[in-house]
């Protein structure tokens, strides 16, 4: 029997919100029916699912999947155009060369399934982030990724000199429990409705520890802080 990686957020006729658990592949791999999409479509006995983004293996959180042709189209578009507002946490055990603002420049290959950032910008990825401190030396940090490149986040914050605790390919020697990444919020219009969705991460004990919790619990919710101009 398949364990189950996810529980559902949110539903409607067009499209399903999920909680996806960390170190869960989106599609099944080598694993007949054990990637996220099709457990989601198998157990909740849909007809018809689409994905229209993903999250890496190590990424806990939301991930939406459209229920109808019509909905993957507009929301494949919107996702291409950036219309949907994506936020993240993440923590890592290394200060940052710079508190918060922006990361920017073309992401090239590196060596095996890796990437960095390079000083060029022909095609930038984008980020913009907060980071606050925590206690026993950690950084938690608000991203907002404003494009959707491959590892993007992982690689952006290995540029700052804060790669995620727990990132096998870009802090291999950290032995945490977790990947500390976790798709936290996400904000959209469709068919002329608003919608908001936000989920704090259930899993790692950095992100459970009550220090994190507090620091959480006192910030805005994400779309509404000062994000660097």
């Amino acid at each position: 029997m398949t364990a189950l990686t996810y529980s559902v957020i949110f539903e409607n006729n067009d499209f399903v919100v999920i909680d996806k658990a960390e170190n869960c592949n989106f599609h099944d791999e080598d694993n007949p029916g054990q990637g996220v999409f099709n457990q989601v479509k198998a157990q909740q006995q849909y007809d018809e699912l689409f994905p229209v983004h993903r999250l890496d293996k190590m990424t806990s959180g939301l991930l939406l999947f459209a229920k109808n042709k019509l909905t993957a189209r507009a929301l494949g578009k919107m996702f291409e155009q950036h219309l949907i507002d994506k936020f993240y946490l993440a923590i890592s055990k290394d200060k940052p060369k710079k508190k918060q603002g922006w990361i920017k420049g073309d992401m090239v290959k590196s060596r095996r399934s890796s990437w960095r950032l390079a000083r060029t910008s022909n095609n930038p990825a984008i980020t913009q982030f907060f980071s606050y401190s925590l206690a026993q030396g950690l950084r938690l940090f608000v991203l907002r990724p404003r494009t959707g490149k491959t590892h993007q986040l992982r690689v952006a914050l290995n540029s700052i000199g804060s790669a995620i605790a727990g990132d096998a390919i870009y802090n291999p020697a950290d032995m945490s429990d977790r990947g500390y990444l976790h798709a936290y919020a996400l904000k959209f219009e469709l068919n002329g409705e608003q919608y908001q969705f936000s989920q704090l991460p259930s899993s790692g004990e950095f992100f459970t520890d009550a220090n994190c919790i507090s620091a959480l619990a006192q910030l805005p919710q994400p779309w509404r802080l000062n994000w660097p101009k």
